[in-house]
């Protein structure tokens, strides 16, 4: 039923408003750029055009010849007995392994879906470490301390109070309602 009231206020006098839209003048049309006609193929313009093309110019030509390009292939990769032969050293086994350090906490197989991790390079720290600094640093500030955290993980130490500093995954704000009368939840 309010289709049809709707429909015959937006019918009634359509057809003057029809007529007025019409009769109205029309906005004049933007002129067009103007273009150079092009030259056709025997003109005197084209003929022209296509000597100074084909000309030889001198200078150009010997700058030219002064370019000399040499070019060489890639250096191919190695065979691969050569790569199976060449071992790292003890030395440098050695440096790899000073610079890594034990895995701190151990996450339950498949979390995440990542590979277990056995080591973490010195200086870098899984999620779920970090979580656990944060978490024992926001719960006891004064037994894990920012000095504390660093030497357990092997961190630098400004960038340890950075990440404390910055970093705040388990903070709770609790915004009191405006007015006495809403309920308040008791704490237990």
């Amino acid at each position: 039923m309010g289709a049809r009231v709707v429909r015959m206020f937006r019918n009634v006098n359509l057809e003057n408003r029809v007529h007025r839209e019409i009769s109205k003048e029309k906005p004049r049309v933007a002129p067009r750029h103007a273009v150079k006609p092009q030259p056709f193929a025997g003109s005197s313009e084209a003929l022209e055009t296509a000597e100074t093309v084909n000309q030889k110019n001198d200078p150009l030509l010997s700058h030219l010849r002064s370019v000399y390009v040499e070019s060489t292939d890639p250096a191919a990769p190695p065979p691969p007995a050569a790569a199976a032969a060449k071992q790292p050293s003890k030395e440098e086994t050695a440096s790899e392994v000073a610079e890594r350090r034990p895995l701190k906490v151990i996450l339950p197989g498949g979390l995440y879906s990542l590979a277990e991790l056995t080591e973490v390079p010195k200086g870098k720290l899984t999620i779920a470490e970090a979580l656990k600094a944060l978490g024992s640093h926001q719960h006891e500030p004064k037994k894990c301390t920012p000095e504390k955290i660093a030497q357990d993980f092997s961190l630098d130490l400004k960038d340890t109070k950075a990440l404390l500093e910055f970093f705040i995954p388990f903070q709770v704000h609790v915004i009191p309602p405006k007015n006495e009368k809403v309920k308040k939840i008791k704490a237990s």
